[in-house]
């Protein structure tokens, strides 16, 4: 396995790849690797000759009174999770590479990003979809691979590709989970055990959401308040929101259509920004 930190080495090193007729594979992170971006580096493995894992904390995605500083960085771990998965390369950039002096270009998706996280992270998907499209740009992937979890970013992602005529196909994984139902994120390593305990009542809820509307129930109204009243009894748990949305435009529901929406929700367990979702 190769490892590249070099903007030019890993653009050239990827022509190549695509000139000889290999399939590219990108699994884009920030590191802190957990079971939910080794799945991905899976499918990646299944779809493409070649994957590209990035691991890049990108500092334009994060708010000035965000995390940036203390999110978790394991480079040599995550390397080695990755070598052990069987990706090909790393790709892990320095911020000078990716955003050198007097860098000023950005990407805005204006509509699918508005809502839920964009409200109170308003300078977040920005950040977002300026760092996919340099490392599509880097890497030349045919595929790129992103979680479930994080759903609003992939629905943003999907409609940049879209939008610019990238040619690269989305692909998203299911969101994996640990033993107590928490869908696995490096944010999670913030968490005590007393706060990871209430913390997992965000998935209860929207298993508890998903078995109501297996049960018939079709209002929205009622699906948010059940879910926000369940959040609401954690000591912990600040609710930022809880949202029936569009899977793909992620505009909000009027009423429960099965499979073809998400239960969408992020609260804060004391200092921690926790999103999860289910389709209903």
């Amino acid at each position: 396995m190769q490892t590249i930190q070099s903007v030019n080495e890993m653009q050239s090193h990827a022509i190549g790849l695509r000139s000889s007729g290999r399939l590219i594979g990108l699994v884009p992170t920030m590191g802190c690797l957990h079971e939910g971006h080794l799945s991905l580096i899976d499918i990646a493995k299944e779809k493409a000759d070649k994957v590209i894992v990035s691991i890049f904390v990108n500092p334009t995605q994060f708010g000035p009174s965000e995390d940036y500083a203390k999110y978790p960085r394991m480079l040599e771990a995550d390397i080695e999770k990755c070598r052990e998965r069987g990706a090909d390369i790393v790709f892990n950039p320095s911020v000078d590479e990716m955003y050198p002096e007097g860098y000023s270009t950005y990407v805005n998706e204006e509509r699918i990003s508005s809502g839920l996280c964009g409200i109170t992270r308003p300078h977040h998907f920005r950040g977002v979809t300026t760092v996919c499209l340099k490392l599509f740009n880097i890497t030349r992937p045919d595929i790129a691979v992103f979680g479930q979890k994080d759903a609003q970013q992939c629905a943003v992602i999907k409609k940049m590709v879209a939008d610019l005529n990238i040619p690269a196909e989305i692909v998203i994984g299911p969101t994996q989970r640990d033993a107590d139902g928490m869908a696995t994120s490096s944010r999670n390593s913030y968490l005590t055990d007393q706060q990871r305990e209430e913390a997992s009542n965000i998935s209860k809820a929207l298993m508890m959401a998903q078995e109501m509307v297996a049960r018939g129930t079709k209002s929205v109204d009622r699906i948010v308040a059940e879910v926000t009243h369940h959040l609401m009894g954690s000591r912990r748990l600040r609710v930022i929101y809880v949202q029936v949305v569009d899977r793909d435009s992620m505009e909000p529901a009027r009423e429960i259509l099965p499979g073809k929406q998400l239960l969408c929700v992020a609260a804060w367990a004391e200092q921690t920004r926790l999103i999860d979702n289910i389709q209903l």
